[in-house]
Order: C-alpha cells, then structure tokens, then sequence
C-alpha cells in the first residue's frame, strides 16, 4: 500500500504541531489562583475594558496580550515625615491594605496601569496623612483621638483612590515617632492629667461616702427621736410593772411589795 498521498498532510500536520509549539506560549494563557487577566486586540478595540479573563486556562490569538494582575488584597507599608498643626515634624509608620476592582480592571488597565500602587495608592496615602496630621497637635495622636484621625486619613484615602477604580481595605497607624524631648512632655502632661483624674476620682469617691454616712446618721437620729416621743413616764411605769412580775416567777424571788420604790414600782425582795 502507497502511503506517499498522506505524505502532504504528515508534513502539514508536523508543521502545525511545531507551530503550535513555537507559539504555544502567545496562544495558551493560564490565569492562576487570585489573578485576572486584561485582554488587549492589537487589531480590534484595544483593551477590553467590560470584562476580564477569570482564573484558568485561556486561548487568544497569538498577536493579542493578556496582563495579568494579583486581584487579591495586598499588604504594603510606608514610612511617612509629616507635620502636624503646630508645625511639629513626626515620623508615622502606616500599613494598608488595599486590592483593584475585578469589575473595572480593564479600565485600570487602560487608564492608570500595571504600576497603580506607585501612580495612585501611594500619592493618595501620602496626601491624605499630610492633610489629616495638619490639622491635629502632636499629643492627640497619643491620646483617644488616634483612632479618629487613623479612621479620616482611611475614609479620605478610600474615597479618592476608589474613583481610581481601586479598593482600599484599611489604613493603620502602626507607629508615631517624635523627637525625644517633646515626646517626653507630652508624656508627663498624659501623666499628670490621668493623676488629676484619679484625684477627682478618689474625692468625688469620698464625698459620696460621706454623704451616705450623714445620710445613715441622720437615719439613726429620726428613729431614735421617733423612739423618744413614743415613750411616756406611764408608758414606762407599766413596763416596770410587767418586768417586776415577770421577775417575780422567779424561783429566787420570795417577798413583793407594792409601792414601795422611788417611781412607785413594785420591790421584789429575795431569800439571799
């Protein structure tokens, strides 16, 4: 049997294998865990801008490019010299945490580009600090406003970068780093203000416990002059009486008379 007609197609089929080899690499893209890809017609539209290439395996002509970006949120930090509202140079070590927008990768891609952490991100957060630390004192990061001011430097920083179709996932102050010798008055004046604290604490403690003594004072003497207007020289004759024949069941008690003490109460007298 002639196999020398299918000798045309071997050759064609070789060269298609070798081309596919060749350009295996243009044609076939895989977009791995936490990526996606921006795909870029060089003879159609450009960039695609209203979908991205989700995580797999792609096929694409080979004179087309697919950019692939990390979709995952991000981790960087910066290391900042601002100065605050007194004009008061201070060292912040921030951290953020940020991520593009799967939706509009492509027109980050087109708009701003791979380098969107140097272009955007940074120059924001660097901005936002600046402005943010301007307007407070030195000692007011040291104090319960911390939170505040790390809070307006994340909603200005996210509300800027997100036009930039970016995502801003928090913004922390890590450190805050003052010359020495201011940051030791900004100590003792914390110091003594918590002692002036702890003072107010301790006398309005006091006072309130001397208020509840003369309250319980006050208390013992109303009932004891209630006590004292409820007794009357009768009232304790009487009493007398029932306590002098209570005594005299006594077995010890021998003789009674009647009348015969200082108040007129009856005397008991003994055998002993």
């Amino acid at each position: 049997m002639d196999n020398r007609k299918y000798l045309p197609f071997i050759i064609v089929g070789a060269i298609v294998v070798v081309l596919l080899l060749i350009l295996s690499s243009s044609i076939f893209v895989t977009i791995r865990s936490g990526e996606a890809g921006v795909l870029y017609k060089k003879f159609g539209e450009g960039t695609v801008t209203d979908e991205y290439l989700s995580e797999g395996f792609h096929i694409k002509a080979p004179w087309n490019s697919v950019y692939i970006y990390d979709v995952r949120t991000q981790e960087d930090k910066q290391i900042m010299d601002v100065l605050s509202k007194n004009g008061l140079s201070i060292k912040l070590d921030i951290s953020y945490r940020y991520s593009p927008n799967i939706e509009e990768l492509g027109i980050l891609h087109k708009q701003v580009g791979q380098n969107y952490v140097d272009k955007i991100i940074i120059p924001e957060i660097r901005s936002s600090v600046r402005k943010v630390i301007g307007s407070y004192d030195p000692e007011e990061l040291y104090s319960s406003k911390r939170d505040t001011i790390q809070d307006e430097i994340y909603n200005t920083t996210r509300k800027n970068i997100g036009m930039k179709y970016l995502n801003l996932d928090a913004i922390l102050i890590r450190s805050v780093e003052l010359p020495p010798t201011i940051k030791t008055a900004i100590e003792n004046k914390l110091k003594q203000e918590q002692e002036s604290k702890e003072y107010e604490f301790r006398l309005q403690k006091e006072t309130k416990e001397a208020e509840r003594k003369r309250i319980e004072a006050q208390g013992i003497k109303d009932f004891q002059d209630i006590v004292s207007d409820g007794i009357s020289d009768k009232l304790l004759k009487w009493k007398g009486i029932e306590a002098t024949l209570e005594l005299a069941k006594s077995p010890n008690a021998k003789v009674v008379v009647v009348g015969s003490s200082k108040d007129g109460l009856p005397l008991i007298l003994g055998d002993n």
